[in-house]
């Protein structure tokens, strides 16, 4: 009986093996490879513009496990670059990665999705990191690459940096052990840099960055470890213009890589209240989880209600809207103010 049990297991591997034949021509992949691939597991954080390129990429591989996290819902201004979503999406305001998980299924049923609801913090980014290979950003601020690298040096798991904006794309590959970390090449993230949401983004840059980003990734995946490129690719597509810079050797102060003191992992109340820059955000994450039903009651005795099994908005009658989430986030839209988004926050959801 076992005997047959694996023989009937190989033979279904060997029909998944069809769909990457075209994959495992590619020499360097070869089938050796691409049972490797199979045999891997990733997590994308951010399931944005980047995240989606990645994801969709890493699943018509064949990564036999890909876990994405994000904690946004899809908007229409998405659609111009977020290429796993459609206006049905918007309309049902689901979130990124019930929205992408929908897609990816469809696309690949042989590999194992996970998608996670929530914002990666301190507090819980080690779990998201657990049994992961490889560890792609598909994040557009800092502050939550910072938590990454630290937390991937910590773990000693690879981490693909990625970032886009405007016509302009950046990518590497910092790996603990044979190179540099993010923070000797920046060494803080002070909200001061140019975002989508201020200066605008075009998608071809999107795709590029994110191809980067896949094929350093596959490369470590399947062990091509010479082929791996040691230098941070910049470039400008309007401009024409294109840069790389060795990684070289860490710095010697660095925090992360060096001293080993992972700033971006120590816990900080702060981190209870992020303004989403240029989004007119405050993220206020609260203690207990939230019963979206039993909110959806309460908030609809003074505001408009609109829910799904994911999410509840409610617009305010100040003019702010209120986005729930049963994980205990709460985003107050309409202010960069946070005094002002705590104020709401009290005011409707109490403290």
């Amino acid at each position: 009986m076992e005997e047959l049990k694996l023989a009937l297991n190989d033979e279904r591997q060997d029909k998944q093996m069809e769909r990457y034949s075209r994959q495992m021509l590619f020499a360097p992949i070869g089938e050796a490879g691409q049972r490797k691939l199979m045999g891997k597991a990733v997590l994308i954080v951010g399931m944005g513009a980047l995240g989606t390129v990645l994801a969709n990429h890493l699943v018509r591989a064949g990564v036999g496990r890909v876990r994405f996290v994000d904690r946004d819902y899809v908007e229409k201004s998405n659609l111009q670059r977020q290429m796993l979503y459609d206006e049905e999406d918007v309309r049902h305001a689901y979130p990124k990665v019930i929205a992408a998980e929908k897609k990816l299924s469809k696309i690949n049923s042989g590999v194992r999705l996970e998608p996670i609801v929530a914002d990666v913090t301190a507090h819980n980014v080690d779990a998201l990191l657990q049994d992961m290979d490889l560890v792609l950003d598909g994040t557009d601020n800092f502050q939550t690459r910072f938590l990454l690298n630290d937390a991937c040096w910590k773990l000693g798991i690879p981490f693909t940096y990625g970032g886009a904006v405007s016509s302009r794309g950046m990518s590497a590959i910092f790996v603990p052990g044979a190179t540099p970390c993010l923070r000797c090449f920046i060494q803080t993230a002070d909200g001061s840099g140019q975002t989508c949401d201020t200066i605008g983004v075009i998608s071809p840059v999107v795709d590029i960055v994110a191809s980067y980003q896949a094929v350093e990734a596959l490369k470590y995946l399947v062990e091509a470890h010479g082929q791996r490129r040691n230098s941070l690719v910049t470039f400008d597509l309007w401009h024409n213009q294109f840069f790389e810079m060795k990684l070289g050797e860490p710095r010697s102060d660095c925090p992360c890589c060096q001293l080993k003191q992972y700033p971006a992992l120590q816990v900080d109340e702060q981190d209870a209240f992020l303004s989403l820059c240029g989004r007119e955000t405050i993220q206020i994450t609260g203690n207990n989880q939230l019963d979206l039903e039993l909110w959806r009651v309460r908030l609809g005795q003074a505001a408009k209600v609109d829910a799904n099994p994911f999410l509840l908005r409610a617009e305010l009658p100040e003019g702010e809207r209120l986005v729930l989430f049963p994980d205990g986030r709460v985003l107050v839209q309409g202010t960069n103010d946070i005094v002002r988004a705590k104020t709401l926050y009290a005011r409707y959801i109490g403290v």
